[in-house]
């Protein structure tokens, strides 16, 4: 278990992310989602899969007009712009990526959205003391935290969620009997200098012992394996561009990386969990509904995207 500085962590999610927004572009979707997506129909397009599971993270979190949201390592800010156009709620993104940073804060400028969104290049770790959020999501970031650091982690999402608030954890995970091998040594060398993944009962246990309440877990592994087949597939057809942009070496290791996700998730040994969880308030009555089918209706979201359009 590997217990990270600030420091580390920075040049971690440097070496990762700032290869360029532009080769990135060459592979994700016209959001520039860089985490799983959501797929409604097994041969679901990409971008629209996307928007379906940024729709489905803020169905989950029960966003409404108004409430301040905080999206722990927001990538290049779509769920911050997401849920501020269409769910009307106050938005904040941090992320350890300068160059993801001044992407989101260019898109929310450039759709007018800064009295409601904002995309900070900033640690977590470094909000003011005082903030509260009503609803925080983590999207894709509990693989690069440090199975050590998960205490520090889950008690500061807990003090800075306001009581009665949700939240959403969404991260890969590996199967209880995973062992190290000549392929996760790669990853940690060449694609994530700061990966470390865990199984999903112990980051639920993590999770409670931060005075969490585990309110709904769902697998989402079969997703993954073809988000990132189509990643792959992507960027192997933009291979001549991807070579100029990056050079012969990144492109290399970006294809293999995610060719071997896509058979990893495929099989079994790595999956992908959306967790959410309540921070308890007696006072706040019907946190989460009592089934999932507002989660899924279509109906749901339209109303909700009705009363963000006219607040």
């Amino acid at each position: 278990m590997k217990l990270r500085t600030k420091r580390f962590d920075a040049r971690a999610i440097a070496y990762h992310y700032d290869v360029s927004n532009e080769f990135y572009a060459l592979f994700l979707d016209r959001r520039m989602v860089y985490t799983c997506a959501y797929y409604r129909r097994p041969d679901g397009d990409l971008d629209q899969a996307q928007e379906d599971k940024l729709d489905l993270v803020c169905r989950k979190l029960r966003l409404q007009p108004g409430e301040r949201l905080l999206d722990i390592g927001c990538g290049w800010g779509s769920l911050v712009v997401w849920a501020a156009e269409r769910y009307g709620v106050l938005a904040r993104g941090v992320t350890l990526s300068r160059a993801q940073a001044e992407y989101g804060q260019a898109w929310i400028r450039r759709l007018g959205l800064e009295e409601r969104a904002r995309v900070d290049h900033l640690d977590y770790r470094d909000l003011p003391r005082e903030l509260r959020f009503d609803k925080i999501a983590a999207v894709g970031v509990i693989e690069h935290l440090g199975i050590g650091n998960y205490p520090d982690y889950f008690a500061r999402v807990h003090e800075l969620l306001a009581p009665g608030g949700l939240f959403l954890n969404h991260g890969i995970t590996h199967e209880k009997h995973w062992r190290r091998s000549s392929q996760t040594e790669f990853l940690e060398r060449h694609v994530f200098p700061n990966g470390e993944m865990d199984n999903v009962s112990h980051i639920l246990d993590v999770l409670e012992r931060a005075r969490f309440e585990i309110r709904d877990v769902e697998s989402l592994r079969e997703h993954y394996a073809r988000t990132t087949r189509q990643w792959a597939e992507r960027l192997q057809a933009n291979a001549e561009r991807a070579r100029a942009l990056a050079g012969e070496r990144i492109y290399r290791t970006w294809i293999g990386y995610l060719a071997a996700s896509s058979v990893s998730f495929t099989q079994g040994s790595t999956g992908l969990y959306q967790v959410v969880a309540s921070r308890a308030d007696p006072a706040v009555r019907e946190a989460v509904p009592t089934t999932r089918e507002g989660i899924y209706s279509v109906a749901a979201p339209a109303e909700k995207r009705k009363l963000a359009r006219a607040s």
